[in-house]
């Protein structure tokens, strides 16, 4: 059993940045591939960015490409999404989760586990 606890979010303009964080509670953190998805109102869940156990790869959904960035510290079992360029369509719920394993673009039916999630308000 793992659990997974987001933080970061609030309120920003568009154009500003945040960076989320997602730590976990195990001590097998680094054997776990990660991803970010988020859900707005209304809207299903969706895939965000993904990132392996090691770091060593990453992908990102389209609309977010080159504007955020997923990476993890292992020691600190500990993975974060830096938004830049932050839009009013990034509004959402952001959650993590943890992959049974490594896919580019995973969707939710290779997710173990989530956290509870932490909103994001982008205001134009």
């Amino acid at each position: 059993q793992v659990q997974l606890v987001e933080s970061g979010g609030g309120l920003v303009q568009a154009g500003g940045s945040l960076r989320l964080s997602c730590a976990a509670s195990g001590r097998t953190f680094s054997t776990y591939a990660m991803a970010w998805f988020r859900q707005a109102p209304g809207k299903e869940r969706e895939f965000v960015a993904t990132i392996s156990r090691s770091g060593g790869n990453t992908n990102y959904a389209d609309s977010v490409k080159g504007r955020f960035t997923i990476s993890r510290d292992n020691a600190k079992n500990t993975v974060y999404l830096q938004m830049n360029s932050l839009k009013p369509e990034d509004t959402a719920v952001y959650y993590c989760a943890v992959l049974r394993y490594y896919s580019g673009r995973p969707d939710i039916s290779i997710c173990n586990y989530w956290g509870q999630g932490t909103q994001v308000t982008v205001s134009s």
